[in-house]
């Protein structure tokens, strides 16, 4: 089983023989836990914590409903990586790469401009009626773990809905999935 802290809580368990038997394995045993009240996400590997980044969730708080700009809650899967081989910092639109870069090594940006960059972890909700179907679709609404040209603002919540990471923490955490991977997101 997983266990994780929130909100300086005691241990919360989450049973991940039960999880796996409703929405099935992930590749390779992995887990990624986003905590939206700490706006950390965490990479579990067979029970074994991996590590841990600071993320940015929502300014709007948490919700599951189509135009509300929150991080849904909920068990999603990595339905699809888009990405991989482009240069640190390639600013995306449409989940296609540009000729548009941000530079990752930069001193960090305060822009308001919510861009896409370095990779792209599309999320799929499991539960229907929770984050699957209807006004409450996660892959419909376009929920992905990505990188941001606003590095500055991580660990605080001012995403529209997405969870955004570092380009170099997204970069290391898709090296390390795969479709299908687990994603738990709760407050």
């Amino acid at each position: 089983m997983y266990s994780f802290r929130m909100n300086n809580t005691p241990e919360q368990i989450l049973n991940t023989k039960d999880l796996t038997n409703k929405h099935g394995d992930s590749p390779d045993g992995k887990l990624i836990h986003v905590s939206v009240n700490l706006q950390q996400l965490a990479l579990y590997a067979h029970d074994q914590l991996l590590q841990r980044w600071p993320v940015s969730t929502a300014l709007n708080g948490i919700g599951n409903r189509n135009g509300s700009f929150k991080t849904p809650t909920g068990i999603h899967r990595i339905a699809e990586m888009i990405g991989d081989g482009t240069v640190p910092g390639t600013v995306f639109k449409g989940r296609v790469a540009t000729d548009q870069c941000v530079d990752p090594d930069a001193r960090p940006s305060a822009t308001d401009e919510d861009l896409i960059t370095s990779r792209i972890l599309w999320l799929q909700g499991l539960e229907p009626g929770i984050n699957q179907g209807g006004e409450v679709d996660s892959h419909q609404r376009y929920i992905y773990i990505h990188g941001t040209a606003n590095e500055a603002r991580i660990g605080e919540p001012v995403s529209q809905g997405c969870i955004r990471m570092t380009n170099t923490d997204v970069i290391t955490l898709f090296e390390q999935v795969k479709p299908g991977t687990l994603v738990v997101i709760h407050a």
